[in-house]
């Protein structure tokens, strides 16, 4: 395991230098911050003046060029071919336009499953499928007393031959829980079933590889490794191209295209390839998907040094209870946490007045919090390859502080 000064050296973000921020970075969506990189490539495209695509003259050419680069580059994270992948405006679109799209070929008697530790976006989308289809829901449960974990074994007993698709995630954004969702394709595949994993919350922190967990589909957000608010889809292509698409007529009717209803966000699909080089330039090896192996495996074991400091801070302090695993493996750097004597929004709206800002709530993880018995939720405290150790230690403390 690389030691904290080697991780350091290799992410020059780290050091700040302008007013307690990253000299690379400025704020961005939902708690993540965007490499200037990523911006010069959005307002690079906009400035040249990018036209639809598919035309006969030079701005529509660049931006037939910016789809395919995006394209490539998100096959290159997720381990696939350029023409198994789809751009929408978010995940959440995406997942209701393939809900809509499968449960048009449900019928009654059939069963889909869906997991108490996904985010509503990998639940709801199928359970409204599911009714309009008349199919079954099938739940798979998360064990709260073993660091909110799932047995991916008990699918065994939720599967038959009339599981239309079992519904997963990579890793919980509530709790950071990593579930083995290679094992649960073996086991869904079993009977024929489809698997479609929701890898949002888990891009950021580890190796994505479609291939090697044999998954159906896979979608994930690139606001969330630190590009713009566009969704990613991943699906064999074989299937994106059999099923049949809502879309209107003049739109391709072949994969991946027949998926991207309307114009697409060119400029965000400038940022979304940038994004993904960002990434990869911490990494060495003669193709993209090389750094980005190296790049994340490093950045895995940065963010495990961090995690293991912040749960050695709060572990010896009862008035701060931890829900999901106490050690660094089988996690991400995202824990779910509730203060003796304080409501979760109190807790963030403290630490937000002090400059440390987190999530409370339930952040749509709505199957996670009722099972926890936690209506008003709890409060999210996150860390990524930018994160330092003085930012952990400041969290810890002003967690400490309140809970006594």
């Amino acid at each position: 395991m690389l030691d904290v000064a080697a991780a350091r050296a290799q992410f020059p973000a780290l050091e700040r230098t302008v007013a307690g921020r990253p000299a690379a970075y400025l704020d961005g969506p939902g708690g993540t911050q965007v490499p200037e990189s990523v911006m010069q490539a959005i307002t690079g495209y906009l400035a040249a003046g990018g036209a639809n695509h598919g035309g006969p003259f030079v701005t529509s050419e660049a931006s037939d060029a910016v789809v395919a680069q995006a394209r490539a580059a998100i096959a290159d994270f997720f381990n696939a071919d350029p023409d198994e992948i789809v751009f929408g405006q978010n995940m959440t679109s995406l997942t209701l336009a393939m809900s809509r799209a499968l449960g048009a070929t449900w019928t009654p008697g059939d069963n889909v499953v869906v997991t108490r530790l996904d985010h509503d976006a990998n639940v709801w989308p199928w359970v409204i499928a599911a009714g309009e289809a008349g199919a079954e829901v099938r739940w798979l449960d998360f064990d709260p007393d073993a660091g909110c974990t799932i047995d991916v074994t008990a699918l065994r007993v939720l599967v038959d031959e009339r599981t239309r698709l079992v519904a997963i995630t990579r890793a919980s954004n509530a709790v950071g829980t990593i579930v083995d969702v290679a094992a649960a394709a073996a086991i869904a595949h079993g009977t024929g079933a489809l698997v479609y994993v929701d890898a949002v919350h888990f891009g950021p922190h580890g190796v994505i590889d479609v291939r090697a967990w044999d998954c159906d589909f896979l979608v994930a957000s690139a606001y969330k490794f630190f590009g713009p608010h566009t969704g990613c889809l991943y699906g064999k292509f074989a299937l994106l191209d059999k099923i049949d698409a809502y879309k209107i007529r003049p739109a391709p009717t072949a994969a991946p295209g027949k998926w991207e209803t309307g114009t697409q966000s060119f400029e965000s699909l400038a940022g979304v390839a940038a994004a993904v080089d960002y990434l990869a330039a911490f990494g060495s090896g003669s193709t993209r998907r090389d750094r980005l192996v190296g790049a994340m495996e490093l950045i895995g074991e940065y963010e495990a040094l961090l995690a293991g400091r912040f749960l050695d801070g709060i572990a010896a302090h009862d008035g701060i209870r931890l829900y999901g695993l106490d050690t660094v493996g089988g996690r991400t750097p995202t824990f779910g946490v509730e203060v003796r004597g304080h409501t979760p929004h109190d807790v963030a709206a403290a630490l937000g007045a002090a400059g440390i800002f987190v999530w409370s709530g339930h952040y749509y993880a709505v199957e996670v919090m009722n099972r926890l018995g936690k209506p008003e939720g709890l409060v999210r405290v996150g860390f990524t390859h930018y994160t330092t150790r003085d930012e952990v230690d400041a969290v810890v403390a002003a967690l400490v502080a309140m809970s006594r």
